[in-house]
């Protein structure tokens, strides 16, 4: 080995090696040179897909990417429950929740569940008009009554609360 040569190391042998594999210009140099070389409008500043977007519209679009639309139709539908039965109507009804498409709204007494079934056709037309993601089918309309251990998602079949108290 002549002494004029510097002694390679093993760093800048490992150096060379990836400068021989990879080349001596970075990758993400390589692409940014094509790009500006292939697209002609991509060193515009108000080119195509460059303008600023709202606040509001980048959510919306991030719920209906995520699927959270009916959800949040839904919410909207329960927080709106006032303007759309009317003030009188939703003073002895209130909305208890939705399940399976099914709006659940618990009224004051029998007269007023009633008086809201007959009106079912009209709400229904409203919701769809003005909450069509929300997907409602049907209304349920309950009154005022005791506890059932015989219905609902965690019942069980037997004889109830009969010799629990006493």
């Amino acid at each position: 080995m002549p002494d004029d040569l510097p002694e390679v190391t093993e760093a800048s042998a490992v150096y060379l090696r990836f400068r021989e594999i990879f080349g001596g210009v970075p990758a993400r140099a390589k692409r940014s040179r094509k790009k500006d070389e292939n697209d002609p409008s991509a060193s515009q500043p108000f080119g195509k897909g460059r303008d600023p977007r709202g606040l509001g519209d980048v959510v919306d679009a991030l719920a209906s990417q995520l699927g959270w639309t009916a959800s949040l139709a839904q919410s909207d539908l329960l927080e709106g429950w006032r303007e759309l039965a009317g003030e009188e109507t939703a003073k002895h009804a209130i909305p208890e929740g939705i399940t399976e498409g099914v709006l659940t709204v618990r009224c004051e007494s029998t007269a007023w569940a009633t008086q809201l079934r007959m009106m079912r056709s009209d709400l229904l037309a409203r919701i769809a008009d003005r909450f069509p993601q929300a997907d409602i089918q049907s209304i349920r309309f309950q009154g005022p009554d005791a506890p059932s251990w015989k219905r609902g998602p965690r019942s069980i079949p037997g004889r109830g609360p009969r010799d629990t108290y006493g």
